[in-house]
């Protein structure tokens, strides 16, 4: 499986209340069991107007679609090709 960027552009993300990022994340939630095993949400980040997500899956067309079935943008999706940290700097 591939490892994704995905860039949503959402006007006052950054705003949304708990119960408004809870309910998104359930309705994520929902279409990842309809839609299997082929895709995996791994972790969101909720910056300004946008939201970033990293998703495992097998071809950026889950991407798009999953996308489509919650209702959430997918501006930008991007095959991540490496990860770095402060440890990259020490091998």
């Amino acid at each position: 499986m591939t490892q994704y960027l995905i860039e949503r552009e959402m006007a006052g993300a950054g705003n949304m209340s708990r119960e408004a990022l809870r309910d998104a994340s359930r309705r994520s939630n929902e279409v990842l069991a309809e839609m299997g095993p082929g895709i995996t949400w791994v972790q969101s980040y909720v910056a300004g107007d946008k939201i970033y997500c990293i998703y495992d899956a097998s071809n950026e067309q889950l991407i798009r679609e999953h996308a489509e079935k919650a209702g959430f943008p997918a501006d930008r999706i991007t095959p991540i090709t490496a990860v770095i940290d402060p440890g990259t700097a020490e091998g």
